[in-house]
């Protein structure tokens, strides 16, 4: 394990120690778990962005013509 020195706001420390206690964690488990959550939606995001940069709009457009013509059913309709 690394340990890594960080400056916060004395609010942000105060908060953070509230948070950790309620939950019954100690702050560096409480600031882990955050900062994993921080990376793995970045990750998420950099995934998504990647998929979707391998999408073609002519297959976009081939499936949705694929979609029969028909009214939205009973709660669906547009309002």
């Amino acid at each position: 394990m690394t340990a890594l020195t960080i400056r916060l706001p004395n609010s942000v420390h105060q908060k953070i120690k509230e948070l950790a206690a309620r939950d019954d964690v100690s702050v560096n488990q409480f600031i882990a778990s955050a900062a994993s959550e921080k990376m793995a939606s970045v990750l998420t995001l950099d995934f998504l962005k990647a998929e979707a940069a391998k999408g073609k709009r002519s297959d976009f457009e081939h499936y949705l013509n694929l979609v029969p013509n028909a009214p939205a059913q009973a709660g669906d309709e547009r309002v």
